[in-house]
């Protein structure tokens, strides 16, 4: 009999790419608590030899895109997909494009997640966990390990010198999401889950991509797993979206925030990081411009060449 890998109870698989789940809540809360699995799964096991952390009841979880790492590590991935002919050139350009309208306009909006969802079903479907995951380890080596805040990555690393656990908690896939925790040193990673049978992704995903609700459902399902008091937990976050997951521990803490995280950050009394320099900021803004504008002019070259092969 084939093995499922994280499909949800009840959940009908005839085909079509999301499980049926009564309400966009639920589908939430699916995808919160089967990410919590994975992330339990994954940590496994402390080794013995090392002194278990002195404060178990308190964590910290940060997001990974533009809080701990510069612009979208789907993205990123998508760039190494590309170079090794995994993707196409039109699917480059989409993910170069989600990447500029949130790195110029600083917000997601549920049109640009869904799409993104998406595009990340379509390169996965039909191919083995096993490869995503050596894929994932190159890219990280390759186009990620760079791109990590320095200053949000101290913050983690004060959390674990105070015996605190830390998670990363990301819409970008588990497997990806574990192996950027497993770098940086860090506990575990909660990130959306695809479902898989026999080691094989279906394309479809469980609940919906850990986003917004979803993440916050993900942390009170791994504090509940792991004996965790959320009101001594700390979350961090670049963007509004995630105030849902903020809200749900006792410190909140806005980094490098988009202007409407920055406002609700200043009304509710959370404390603001801000690693950018105006330099810095506009710099990254510029570079994030041209590099999206070298991809499509690329794109464009490719097709007009192909278009000059055929005449």
């Amino acid at each position: 009999m084939p093995t499922r890998q994280g499909s949800a109870d009840g959940a009908s698989h005839d085909g079509e790419q999301d499980l049926h789940v009564p309400d966009p809540m639920d589908s939430a809360k699916v995808a919160g608590r089967a990410s919590a699995e994975a992330a339990v799964a994954a940590a496994g096991v402390p080794d013995g030899s090392l002194a278990a952390p002195p404060d178990l009841t308190a964590a910290a979880f940060f997001d990974v895109d533009n809080t701990m790492m510069m612009g979208a590590s789907l993205f990123h991935f998508a760039r190494g997909m590309a170079a090794r002919k995994f993707l196409t050139a039109s699917d480059l350009a989409g993910f170069a494009w989600q990447q500029l309208k949130f790195r110029v306009g600083g917000r997601e909006n549920p049109q640009d997640v869904k799409a993104s969802r998406e595009q990340a079903l379509s390169f996965v479907r039909g191919r083995a966990v096993q490869e995503l995951v050596e894929l994932s380890e190159e890219i990280y080596d390759e186009l990620m390990a760079d791109r990590i805040w320095a200053g949000t990555r101290a913050l983690a690393q004060m959390h674990l010198d105070a015996g605190q656990r830390v998670w990363l908690v990301t819409a970008t896939p588990v497997q990806l999401a574990q192996i950027i925790a497993r770098r940086l040193g860090l506990t575990g990673a909660l990130g959306t889950v695809a479902e898989s049978e026999d080691g094989v992704f279906t394309g479809r995903l469980v609940g919906e991509m850990l986003h917004g609700r979803a993440k916050a459902h993900a942390v009170r399902a791994l504090a509940a797993s792991e004996g965790l008091d959320l009101r001594r937990c700390t979350a961090y976050s670049d963007s509004s979206n995630d105030v849902p997951m903020l809200s749900a521990v006792g410190t909140a803490v806005a980094v490098n925030p988009d202007q409407r995280l920055r406002d609700i950050a200043r009304t509710r009394g959370w404390e603001i990081r801000d690693f950018r320099t105006g330099r810095k900021a506009a710099k990254i803004g510029l570079n994030s411009i041209a590099g999206a504008s070298a991809v499509a002019g690329a794109i464009a070259a490719g097709l007009a060449y192909r278009r000059r092969d055929r005449s």
